[in-house]
């Protein structure tokens, strides 16, 4: 965070937000509208890696947004500060006045925080919501408190979106994050395979190996490119019908011709067709690639 951004009073609420999904925005925007009324900087303390990632041993938790990508959703509600603090054990060890101290207020210059009423913090996760009034008191900032009934409102987690993507159900997934989910990779050269019956594809390489990529299967797409929407179905899995090779992401774009070797695109997954099957002829692959782009294109032109 520049020392710029250090000097300006912040309206802050703090979590890891994976997803940034309906629960999330709730909270979100009500900091927006408190920030223009008492002239804050809305901001985020955000977390990265998940915290369950350095905690628990051998967690390999799988996160609905890169760094990125958390970036972006929260800038797109209007949040003006996002500070991603590196979470480590020596971080987690703070007592929970050095954090309030340190962090809230030395180095974020906190005048107001907005915060669940089950918040916890500090080593341990020993200091409750209570313990952060005090504090308030003592280092000279706001509280509001988000309440039970304000929370329960909005019965969505970001556990409730992995295992609905893990489970292949996109449908359910994008109503509770409120957007369609989406992966952010570069085009790299594949085996060109699809080129020769008739259905080339866009191979995607996603780096962050911690970014949840959805079951197995074929779904129907959109991206933006060059500033245009173009529609496609993605396969993700092993295409065992010509050669079983590692898990891969791959997308025909319909009516598409450009050469996008090497840009970094965000695909959103609008929803599924059907499970990845073996076929047994290149043939019979063909035949049901072409039925699985009938199905996309009537689902493209009336969502259900």
């Amino acid at each position: 965070m520049s020392s710029n951004h250090r000097r300006f009073s912040k309206i802050l609420t703090i979590g890891t937000f994976d997803g940034v999904h309906i629960g999330h925005q709730k909270i979100l925007k009500r900091i927006v509208n408190l920030s223009k009324e008492k002239k804050l900087i809305p901001s985020v303390l955000t977390f990265f890696p998940h915290p369950r990632m350095v905690l628990q041993k051998n967690h390999s938790i799988k996160l609905l947004n890169t760094i990125a990508e958390r970036r972006v959703l929260l800038e797109k509600i209007g949040i003006e500060l996002i500070c991603v603090k590196t979470f480590t054990k020596e971080f987690a060890n703070l007592s929970a006045r050095a954090y309030v101290k340190d962090v809230l207020v030395n180095e974020l210059n906190t005048k107001q925080v907005v915060i669940g009423y089950d918040h916890h913090f500090g080593k341990n996760r020993s200091a409750n919501i209570n313990d952060l009034r005090q504090f308030s008191e003592e280092f000279n900032f706001e509280i509001e408190e988000i309440s039970a009934e304000d929370i329960s409102e909005v019965t969505v987690s970001s556990t409730k979106i992995r295992n609905a993507l893990n489970n292949g159900n996109v449908s359910l997934a994008n109503t509770y994050l409120g957007y369609n989910y989406f992966l952010t990779g570069k085009v790299v050269s594949g085996q060109s395979i699809g080129r020769t019956i008739d259905f080339p594809t866009a191979n995607i390489y996603i780096e962050e190996d911690y970014k949840l990529i959805p079951k197995d299967g074929v779904y129907v797409v959109k991206s933006e490119i060059d500033n245009i929407q173009y529609y496609g179905m993605m396969n993700i899995g092993s295409n065992p019908t010509i050669k079983n090779k590692p898990r891969s992401i791959e997308i025909h774009f319909f009516d598409f011709e450009n050469d996008i070797y090497g840009k970094q695109i965000a695909i959103e997954l609008l929803t599924r067709l059907r499970d990845e099957h073996k076929f047994e002829t290149i043939e019979a692959l063909q035949e049901q690639l072409k039925n699985d782009r009938k199905n996309a294109l009537a689902y493209i032109k009336s969502p259900e």
